[in-house]
């Protein structure tokens, strides 16, 4: 039985990152995965699954080496957002504004683990345990030796702290008795790779409608018809299923008439459907386990803000361990611990609600709200006072400024 000072539960991005990030001060970590990463090769088509890396979340990709490998890969840097509901109160946010070169990346997720992976392969204080998967967590040690064991497919291993990285059906939540609040959104989203007539652009944008919002998020390279994006589909459920039912070429029909005009002509490779879902977990700390991105927080997805409140916490939790360290505290001890949550809880829920306040927002049919939403929208491109405070404080906060 080898013992840890932290085992990891789930490699994806934010665990791998929270692996990466508590080596890096020292500790003997053990990052436990299902999955082995795929590697990368420059003729595999892009993925469906994309994140808009923002630059506080690049800021951390650059600490634990991984950003250089991600560029060398593919990625997409945009400088513009484009939100609009009538062209009339067309809002469009841009990097200038806020004195930076872009406002963040679009990567396929998968890329993001496989450069992190890369780093902790690197790293002789991390021992990955792959492909393996928890069976059962006992926190209730009788040694007196303040450790939790946990049992995976093929070892038992001991450790000082528990991190559950491993996603929004996490086993470590479960087997900590932590529970959840939250609902299901009324819709569904559908992810479309296309391949557009227009050329790598730098800009991402949303149009909302009575039935949800689609959006346009670039993606790297030149294409046949000119360049190649990832198209957010919100709508109903009974219409998504319908949508995903529908061949490439019929789906293609669809997309053309009902996004506008800014899309342009375009080509379906592939597509996939997802439900919006909104969970919090009541605590993220419980004795020596912590709960990490969406195994503690799952967000509607429309400001694509998941990943990146995932990548707060790694930081979060690295700044509290490593301030303990330094004061010569316990690092490990639940008082310390508990201070990770109270740093990224209140911010974790002021994202969530402002993007369901959005989504509540733009989805409502009173005509009042309507015109009013689009009044607000006008005010803050067209008064300068408005555009410099509020638009600019909330295009910084969005990019982790």
């Amino acid at each position: 039985m080898e013992h840890f000072d932290c085992v990891v539960i789930g490699g994806g991005m934010v665990g791998a990152a929270s692996a990466l990030t508590l080596a890096q001060l020292g500790l003997k970590v053990a990052l436990v995965e299902k999955f082995t990463p795929q590697a990368f090769s420059a003729e595999q088509p892009l993925d469906l699954r994309v994140s808009a890396i923002s630059l506080a979340s690049q800021n951390l990709l650059n600490q634990v080496g991984a950003w250089q490998q991600v560029k060398q890969w593919r990625s997409c840097p945009y400088k513009r957002l484009g939100v609009w509901e009538y062209e009339s109160a067309y809002t469009e946010f841009n990097a200038d504004d806020i004195e930076q070169s872009h406002l963040g990346h679009i990567v396929e997720n998968r890329l993001i683990q496989l450069a992190l992976w890369q780093q902790v392969t690197a790293m002789s204080n991390i021992h990955t345990y792959c492909p393996e998967s928890l069976l059962s967590l006992n926190q209730d040690d009788d040694s007196g030796n303040n450790r939790a064991t946990l049992t995976l497919t093929n070892s038992v291993v001991t450790a000082k702290l528990v991190i559950g990285a491993d996603g929004a059906q996490s086993k470590v939540r479960q087997m900590s008795a932590i529970g959840m609040t939250g609902w299901d959104y009324q819709q569904s989203a559908m992810l479309i790779n296309v391949e557009t007539s227009m050329c790598q652009q730098d800009i991402t944008w949303q149009k909302f409608s009575p039935t949800g919002p689609v959006a346009f998020l670039p993606l790297p390279g030149q294409s046949p018809l000119g360049g190649y994006a990832s198209l957010v589909w919100y709508h109903q459920r009974d219409e998504i299923t319908r949508l995903a039912s529908l061949s490439n070429s019929q789906l293609q029909q669809e997309v053309l008439k009902c996004f506008p005009a800014q899309l342009g002509d375009i080509k379906v490779l592939a597509k996939g459907d997802f439900s919006l879902t909104r969970r919090h977990a009541n605590t993220y700390q419980h004795k020596r386990v912590l709960l990490l991105g969406d195994a503690a927080h799952t967000i509607n997805p429309m400001a694509g803000q998941g990943v990146n409140l995932g990548f707060k916490d790694v930081l979060a939790l690295q700044h509290v361990i490593a301030e303990a360290i330094g004061n010569g505290e316990a690092w490990h001890d639940e008082a310390v611990l508990v201070r990770y949550e109270k740093m990224r809880r209140k911010d974790n829920l002021l994202m969530m609600s402002t993007m369901d306040a959005l989504y509540a927002g733009f989805s409502h049919p009173s005509p009042l709200i309507k015109a009013a939403r689009n009044l607000a929208l006008l005010a803050v491109n067209k008064v300068p006072v408005l555009n410099s405070t509020i638009k600019n404080k909330a295009l910084a906060y969005a990019c982790g400024l």
